[in-house]
This record gives C-alpha cells, structure tokens and sequence, in this order.
C-alpha cells in the first residue's frame, strides 16, 4: 500500500475547506487509488485463494450439487476475504495517517533545523535524501512550516474507502474467470482443463506486470510467477487452506 507521506494531514487539514492548499508555482498530481503492485499483488491473492478451491475439486466423483457447492465455495471464500483485505486497508490508511500528523507535529516542535531535517528525510525515500543538500532541506522545512496546522486526529479520506473498494473488487473479481468454465462447460473434466488455463494465463499476467513494474525481464518474471503461485497453492493446500 502506498503510505500517504508527511503532506498526508496537510491535506486532509484543508479538506474541510474545499481545495487543498496549493503553493504558488506548483502542480498537485492526481492520485491513484491503488498502485501497480498492489493491484498486482490483489488479483495474486484472489487467484491463490480460489485455486486451493478448484484444484482440490475431485472430477472423478463430480456432480452437478458437487460443482454447484465448489462454485459457491470459491465466490464466498474471495468474497469473505475481499471484504477481511478491505477493512485491513482501511486500517493501514488509518495508522499512516496517524503517522503522518504525528511527523508533522514533531517537525514543528523541532528546536534545531538539524532535528527537522532528521524528520523530513524519514518521510522521504533513501534515494531522494541522499541527493537534496542542506538548503534544499531547509527550503522544505520553511514550507511545511508555513502551511496550515495539521488536524488534531486521523482519520480516512475518500481515496482510502475507494482503495478499500477496489481491494474487495479485485480480490473477489478474480474468481469468476477461474470458475466460469464450470459454469460454460458442461464436460466437468475439459471444464477444469480450460479453468486451470485460464489461472495459468492470468499468473503468467501478473508476473509480466509485476516485471514491468519492477523493471526486471517481464517474460522471465512472468514465467516465474507461474512457478511461484503453483507452489502457494499446494503449501495453502497441504496445510488445509
């Protein structure tokens, strides 16, 4: 999940007034409400989850009441824990946010332009910190000491109740392409042929995304990923998952 940062209060601090506060001569970005790797790492988890469901499904002892409790086992499974990933969302937000205003806080309680500059480079990745010099420090500090007082507690904006929404959708979405060939497919063996394809297909997918975003081979990783969610599921199901 993406933490919100140090300007996360100030922004909800002027949430109640309508815009957020702008400085002169800058550009606020649109913000995703789920990034690449978690989008990513969402439909991983759904498909692991209705694999343990589908794989473990006998086709020598299949009827239509046993594929029917398959298929209601495998929506209800994603479903439950779309809605358990959801809520660990939210509380993941809440916690940043807390965090965020409890930097805030600090920074303007620092006594020396060292302490605060200790606190900004926390907030900021290594890589950035390493090339901003101590002026360039300085002028970040004299901003967010200038913007308005962070509000008194956390709590979630509407970015984190749509993220919690998008993780419910991808986690349960994730399922129907896995069960509907048992749905489409009368032949209950050729059904789990193509419903086994159709995971392959989709772990291949996020692997080659997850390269992508990574920047390392998306073929290899794909492939790979192919590898590695075999492996979860046969772990999930030799534990009883």
């Amino acid at each position: 999940m993406n933490a919100p940062g140090i300007s996360a209060p100030l922004k909800e601090s002027n949430s109640r007034g309508g815009a957020p506060h702008k400085p002169e001569g800058s550009i606020l970005l649109p913000q995703r409400v789920l990034e690449p790797i978690e989008r990513i790492s969402e439909v991983l988890f759904g498909l692991i989850m209705v694999l343990t469901i589908t794989c473990s499904f006998s086709v020598a002892e299949a009827d239509r009441k046993n594929i029917r409790a398959m298929l209601l086992g495998a929506l209800g499974c994603n479903l439950a824990w779309g809605i358990i990933d959801g809520f660990m969302y939210l509380m993941a937000c809440f916690s940043s946010h807390g965090q965020s205003i409890s930097k805030v806080r600090a920074l303007r309680k620092s006594r020396t332009p060292e302490d605060a500059h200790r606190i900004i480079g926390e907030a900021l990745p290594p890589l950035v910190m390493s090339v901003l010099s101590y002026a360039e420090l300085e002028s970040i500090r004299q901003k967010l000491m200038g913007l308005p007082q962070p509000p008194e507690g956390p709590k979630l904006a509407r970015e984190d109740w749509l993220g919690a929404l998008a993780v419910f959708l991808l986690v349960s979405l994730s399922t129907f392409p896995v069960v509907m060939p048992f749905i489409l497919v009368s032949d209950v063996r050729l059904a789990l042929r193509v419903s086994n394809g159709i995971a392959l297909l989709m772990l291949f997918g996020t692997g080659y995304a997850f390269g992508r975003y990574a920047g390392h081979r998306p073929l290899r990783t794909g492939f790979s990923m192919v590898l590695i969610g075999t492996c979860l599921v046969a772990i999930t199901m030799a534990f009883g998952g």
